[in-house]
């Protein structure tokens, strides 16, 4: 079994400064010339250029599936099964160090959805280092770290790490999120995988959700709609945002496409169903967003860790 240990410090980004928001490209195209564009020997893994000259992590399976994930943000943007990419990117996501992207798995943390700081918290918004690279049983794997910076320490002022491990099979890709308290007072944060699937939303569905509790933002995302799902399949026809709490453990999403993704998880508690309908009209009919989360804040103390897992499937 090969491994390689990889620790990159890429230029912390502050978003707060637009002179300082002009830069990030120029370095991130020196930090790749420079040190990123290189073959990671035997583990199918490799570091390279992406859009916008950000560093992308690329797993190759030998059952000829392929993942990315981009450092900024952490976010996996890309998972191919059989050539067919089975996530979604929109049109409109800007690849500049500068704006989350918008699509793939991006990460909600240490805020999910609105709150004291900003949407959906600033995981999304850091740039996240290579540290390890393994394969298990001829699968790839590469770990991510992020820490506490000045950026993040802003709006949130408490010492963390997070560690993202991803993991590609012929037929799946799997995660393991890992928050650890570093600091020497406890803090509480909510988190999810803000996950985009490819999909015709006419025909997308999904089961399992049968029997939970909902908060249906729609009409009105501020006071959303305390219910129950009464439906066992659950469709996407217009504006859908809605979490379910205290999710099964496992989902089954029909893309409409063909195709049908298991969608497991543990201690992802909660589920969240997403799609902006006309609100996004360029793109809204081409995904849905299937959302593994954890909605009630997690207290850490100092040291401790909290770890969820989920496990994409093609079935």
């Amino acid at each position: 079994m090969a491994t390689v240990s990889m620790s990159w410090s890429l230029p912390t980004i502050n978003n707060s400064s637009p002179s300082h928001l002009r830069r990030p490209n120029r370095l991130h195209s020196v930090m790749t010339s420079a040190s990123l564009k290189k073959e990671i020997s035997g583990v199918g893994v490799r570091v390279t250029e992406g859009q916008g000259n950000l560093p992308k992590v690329v797993l190759s399976s030998p059952h000829g599936s392929e993942a990315e994930l981009y450092l900024f943000g952490g976010c996996v943007t890309s998972w191919k099964v059989a050539d067919k990419d089975l996530l979604f990117v929109r049109p409109d996501a800007v690849f500049n160090g500068q704006k989350p992207i918008s699509g793939g798995a991006p990460h909600c943390f240490p805020q999910f959805g609105p709150g004291p700081i900003q949407q959906h918290g600033f995981a999304r918004n850091m740039n996240w280092s290579v540290v390890d690279s393994d394969d298990v049983e001829g699968n790839p794997v590469v770990t991510l770290e992020l820490k506490d910076g000045p950026y993040s320490r802003s709006m949130w002022d408490f010492s963390f790490q997070a560690i993202y491990k991803v993991i590609l099979d012929a037929k799946s890709l799997s995660t393991e999120l890992v928050i650890t308290n570093t600091d020497k007072i406890p803090f509480s944060f909510s988190t999810a995988l803000h996950t985009y699937f490819r999909a015709a939303v006419t025909g997308a569905s999904v089961r399992g959700l049968r029997g939970c509790k909902t908060l249906n933002k729609d009409p009105d995302p501020k006071n959303p709609l305390v219910g129950k799902e009464e439906r066992d399949v659950v469709t996407f026809p217009g504006f859908v945002d809605c979490v379910y709490l205290e999710a099964p453990d496992e989902l089954l999403l029909d893309n409409g496409l063909g195709d049908k993704i298991s969608i497991k998880n543990s201690n992802w508690t909660d589920a969240v169903l997403w799609n902006p309908y006309l609100q996004m009209e360029a793109c809204y009919k081409d995904f849905v967003c299937v959302e593994n989360a954890k909605i009630e804040k997690v207290q850490l103390d100092p040291e401790q860790s909290w770890t969820a897992t989920q496990l994409l499937s093609l079935v």
